[in-house]
């Protein structure tokens, strides 16, 4: 038996096909929580709930641009529908940015970072409240965001990638004063470095690469998925209970230098 407060409990996880958010929806499975996993990627997607299954969990997928509004009210419908309700919603997909300097942004790398990182999980937050405050209602829901220490910096990433989480921090802390009292908590994890598929195709002539290249080096170890997981399970846990507006780094002392 959990003693987490995550038995029975309906949580979606987006970009839960690898990386951080396979091993958070893999974590809340093992808490015996009940798991949509969202993601663009169909294969993943796919493995990740044959994963849970296969250690007799229970997951659905659902596939698509979270971006998207149909897709968003899809994914928050099928949880709903296949589990009852929606207690937790984990915001964790995300793609990383160029480490392009603002001059070096071009429209389609801003375009796609600030729409995966921020508008995504702006419409599908928008979609899920209802639920979620039904939650709230009956005793707690939980939101948790996957930030980045690119967003308590300005020297982790490149413009586009460090606006998109610095928008996600504000969006954790709007929605944290916003809903306090109607019972639902809303937190984010900053990861460090941390071993995942997420691939950075920085351009070595760029102007950005160079100049972050000596604060990068001060990240230290890289975290595993699990360790980041562990972390966003906490946070929508019963043993977070009192935690509200908190943004979490998760970087073995990173954001401390």
């Amino acid at each position: 038996m959990s003693s987490t407060g995550l038995q029975g409990r309906s949580v979606v996880v987006t970009g839960a096909g690898s990386g951080i958010g396979r091993a958070a929806a893999l974590h809340f499975a093992r808490e015996g929580s009940r798991v949509l996993v969202a993601d663009l990627n169909q294969e993943g997607a796919d493995g990740t709930v044959e994963a849970i299954t296969a250690a007799g969990g229970t997951a659905v997928a659902v596939v698509g641009d979270l971006s998207d509004q149909k897709v968003a009210e899809q994914v928050v419908a099928t949880a709903v529908e296949s589990f009852g309700g929606l207690d937790v919603l984990v915001n964790n997909a995300g793609v990383m940015d160029r480490m392009s300097a603002l001059g070096e942004t071009d429209d389609a790398e801003w375009e796609r970072v600030i729409g995966v990182n921020l508008t995504a999980p702006f419409v599908l937050t928008r979609a899920a409240l209802p639920h979620l405050l039904t939650a709230g209602a009956a005793g707690g829901g939980a939101i948790v965001f996957t930030a980045s220490e690119a967003g308590l910096r300005g020297s982790a990433a490149g413009a586009a990638y460090t606006a998109s989480k610095h928008g996600v921090v504000g969006l954790t802390k709007s929605l944290a004063v916003m809903y306090r009292t109607r019972g639902i908590r809303t937190n984010a994890i900053a990861p460090g470095a941390t071993a995942t598929h997420i691939q950075v195709d920085a351009r070595s002539e760029a102007e950005g690469p160079a100049t972050l290249a000596p604060y990068l080096r001060l990240a230290g170890n890289v975290a595993q998925a699990e360790e980041q997981a562990a972390a966003i399970v906490f946070l929508a846990s019963d043993a977070a209970s009192n935690i509200n507006g908190a943004i979490l780094p998760v970087d073995n002392g990173w954001s401390a230098i």
